[in-house]
């Protein structure tokens, strides 16, 4: 939207891009534009997120809530961490295929049980049953094809070709394929999730100016994630790139993003609070 591109343009040489107020409205407008009666919003918090505290998310969530009541839209915020990468897949084609992967019961636990639970709290808004219920219908949906199929019908709708939701050929095929192995063994004991992704945007995935090229076969996927125990030599990722010549500083920034111990890290809940008009809930 010209408009808010503008805007987004103000906020960055007046230094107000973290504003919350200002956050809060610009998301909000479009949420409430779209004509929704009940919004749900999941706002990450962590390495990889905007916002890096889990504070300053229930902040952020609090704010946009309250506006979402004023004009009588039911809005409840979900705090998701972002500690790490969701899912395995860094990169646009290497994400969309983790996403059908979800409709196809497949994908890796975190993203699959985090797309669970968004969609059954978007249908307790709906006012379609208890929370549990809700999510054992939405998994219902993933096992007997349903998600997948209307997924299709929405691809057909657009004038999209859904044959690539069931051969991922069809997508984009970097022609350069790097294995990362693990130089020492032990736990990842952590990941900096914005560091994966600057990896990612070294091979290509992302852009560093308004006017470069994305290669939407480029990117990442991870095969060793925090409490993955690992010995040298042993896979920690695959980088995806067209430019070899990008492999170099894209192995560089994801080795920089790994940290090791000796020890096995606790693990971290991933849904971390829940805010609503009433209450701030911490779930973990």
């Amino acid at each position: 939207m010209p408009a808010d591109k503008k805007l987004y343009a103000l906020r960055d040489v007046t230094a107000t891009v973290d504003s919350i107020p200002l956050i809060a409205s610009s998301i909000m407008s479009k949420k409430i534009a779209a004509g929704a009666d009940a919004i749900l919003l999941d706002v990450k918090c962590g390495s990889g997120a905007f916002m890096k505290t889990r504070e300053r998310a229930v902040e952020l969530a609090e704010a946009m809530v309250a506006i979402g009541e004023q004009v009588n839209r039911h809005t409840v915020a979900l705090i998701t961490d972002m500690s790490q990468p969701l899912g395995c897949a860094v990169g646009n084609s290497l994400e969309v295929m983790e996403a059908v992967d979800v409709l196809k019961g497949c994908a890796p636990t975190d993203i699959s049980e985090t797309c669970v639970e968004l969609a059954a709290n978007m249908l307790v808004l709906a006012g379609k049953g208890e929370l549990e219920a809700c999510r054992e219908a939405v998994r219902g949906q993933i096992a007997n094809g349903a998600g997948l199929a209307k997924l299709c019908e929405m691809v057909e709708a657009q004038g999209g070709d859904s044959r690539v939701l069931h051969d991922y050929s069809r997508f984009a095929q970097a022609p350069v394929v790097h294995k990362v192995l693990a130089r020492e063994a032990g736990y990842v004991v952590a990941m900096n999730a914005e560091g994966v992704g600057v990896a990612s945007a070294a091979l290509g995935a992302g852009r560093e100016t308004i006017d470069a090229s994305i290669d939407p076969s480029a990117g990442i996927v991870l095969a060793a994630k925090v409490g993955a125990r690992v010995s040298e030599g042993d896979l920690l990722a695959t980088l995806y790139t067209s430019d070899e010549n990008l492999l170099y500083d894209g192995e560089k920034l994801l080795r920089a993003a790994y940290a090791f111990g000796a020890e096995r890290p606790q693990p971290m809940p991933h849904f971390l609070a829940r805010v609503d008009a009433h209450e701030t809930q911490w779930l973990g």
